[in-house]
């Protein structure tokens, strides 16, 4: 069982981190570009120095992985067992775009698997976290904790997607879950409306790296739901040297077999 004071830890580390985005977020600033010409900014840079920062001073033995300071070998990472995942600030596009749809991911992968995730909103102060057979809870800014749980599946389906990413061949996969109604949002957002069982579905095609959806995943997965690959497995962590994620599925509803749904045909 994890601590809960290592849980309010971590929530402390990610209302600090959101506060500092807030900060670069409410003025001007630059955005630079990545080998990968993915965004990068102020706010990301910060929001993960005060994490790795936070992290070290609450559990000095572990290890920390954060997207932007991911060079660690494999040949090292291959032997951690217990670490922490972190994407400082997840949803950069979103956060240049100034839509508000980008939020602090923290999660502590335990051989392979989640077992703690906090999820935090800046803009709107809004926390979600789960721990492994604790449930999953959310709490707006400053309000009190309440438990988050999937729903039955709905008709017509909601289909939590991508704001930023999305094409023709996820378009005609989701044709196979009949009646739907797509809602663009960005970020690990996505995941916390299934998990609070305002949504029921996210299909995710292009490329996502593991800190995108390990703190999530958690909360999902609390929540009753899961994040799964295409053939139907849990997604797991720090397998291999690459750490990018397959295609995967979230779901609320886990009567539903989603991966037959979307296999060739």
């Amino acid at each position: 069982m994890i601590d809960a004071a290592l849980v309010a830890g971590v929530r402390a580390i990610a209302h600090r981190a959101g506060a500092a985005i807030l900060e670069v977020y409410a003025g001007n600033f630059d955005v630079a570009r990545k080998d990968d010409r993915s965004p990068l900014t102020a706010a990301d840079l910060a929001a993960h120095h005060l994490i790795v920062a936070g992290l070290r001073t609450l559990t000095p033995d572990l290890p920390v992985l954060s997207e932007e300071s991911a060079g660690v070998a494999w040949a090292e990472r291959s032997r951690w067992t217990r670490y922490w995942l972190v994407d400082p600030l997840d949803g950069t596009r979103e956060f240049v775009k100034r839509n508000g749809e980008f939020t602090v991911n923290i999660a502590l992968v335990d051989r392979h698997r989640p077992v703690l995730g906090v999820v935090q909103v800046p803009v709107s102060g809004a926390i979600a976290w789960a721990s492994s057979g604790q449930g999953a809870w959310h709490a707006v800014a400053d309000g009190e904790p309440r438990p988050l749980r999937v729903r039955a599946r709905a008709n017509p389906l909601v289909v939590a997607g991508s704001r930023s990413h999305g094409d023709a061949r996820q378009a005609g996969l989701l044709e196979r879950v009949g009646e739907h109604v797509l809602v663009p949002l960005g970020s690990s957002l996505k995941f916390l409306r299934i998990a609070a069982g305002e949504a029921d579905l996210y299909l995710r095609l292009g490329p996502t790296s593991e800190w995108d959806t390990a703190a999530a995943q958690c909360v999902l997965e609390e929540a009753g739901g899961a994040v799964l690959d295409l053939a139907g497995r849990a997604l797991a962590y720090n397998t291999r040297d690459s750490l990018l994620n397959p295609e995967f599925l979230a779901c609320g509803d886990a009567s539903t077999d989603w991966a037959q749904l979307f296999a060739a045909h």
